[in-house]
């Protein structure tokens, strides 16, 4: 199974002028296809950094996506990079002047048609919006930095690559709350669940504030093995003398 990841690109999140809504959205969307986001990188119109990033994700089998700089502007810089970093040329793609042309018309013209300049051997992902594509390249997949445009061609990439990778198998998961302990005190249970159920994700985030401290375990999985992890946890704490919830 691939890890996914997600770049963001533009000076604009970096400054907070516009707040980034892709991160959490692409958290939910694959949550919905019981897959999960391994990893995000924002980074500025910066076409050194997006070069050297897109150079590392690439040497990578994660399936990515990159939301930003796919327009014509001066400081969108995400075709070329990607050209750069995939070691291809830039070309105009036939398939991406007919989509901007039956769009706009005389009006593809001298601006937007520089939209149709991709990655050589790059595919194509549709635009429902307005007809001006993003590009994939293997598996990274370029689109544009507003969300009106970028979820649904999101979409459109999982129904048409990636299909077979949602998981039809029910999950569940379950969180025992520990209180009056740190986590320390709980490592050799952590490692017990760790090492018993490699097949199950574990997680445990500390909690200090005004009431005292706690510690919030959680596993996720089979819906099977989830039960028997939560009733070893709560076997474990028992015999620590701790309580949990």
């Amino acid at each position: 199974m691939p890890a996914i990841g997600l770049i963001i690109i533009g000076d604009e999140i970096l400054s907070s002028k516009r707040r980034d809504k892709h991160f959490s959205h692409f958290i939910d969307a694959l949550a919905l296809r019981g897959l999960e986001l391994a990893w995000c990188r924002i980074i500025g119109d910066n076409p050194g950094q997006i070069v050297e990033t897109l150079q590392q994700t690439m040497a990578a089998p994660d399936i990515v996506f990159s939301c930003g700089g796919v327009g014509a502007t001066p400081d969108d810089h995400t075709r070329r990079c990607a050209a750069l970093a995939a070691g291809v040329s830039m070309s105009r793609h036939p398939g991406a002047v007919a989509e901007i042309e039956a769009q706009f018309g005389a009006g593809a013209y001298p601006t937007r048609i520089l939209m149709a300049d991709l990655p050589q051997g790059a595919g194509l992902i549709p635009n429902p919006y307005n007809r001006i594509p993003g590009f994939k390249l293997a598996d990274h997949h370029f689109l544009p930095g507003f969300p009106m445009m970028a979820w649904p061609m999101f979409e459109w990439v999982m129904d048409t690559h990636y299909a077979k990778l949602t998981r039809t198998l029910p999950e569940a998961s379950a969180t025992l709350i520990v209180r009056d302990t740190a986590e320390s005190d709980l490592m050799p249970l952590m490692q017990r669940i760790t090492r018993d159920y490699p097949d199950l994700r574990f997680a445990s985030l500390p909690h200090i504030d005004t009431d005292g401290k706690w510690v919030e375990l959680s596993v996720q999985g089979q819906t099977h093995r989830v039960d028997a992890a939560k009733h070893t946890m709560l076997t474990e704490l028992t015999h620590l003398g701790l309580n949990a919830s």
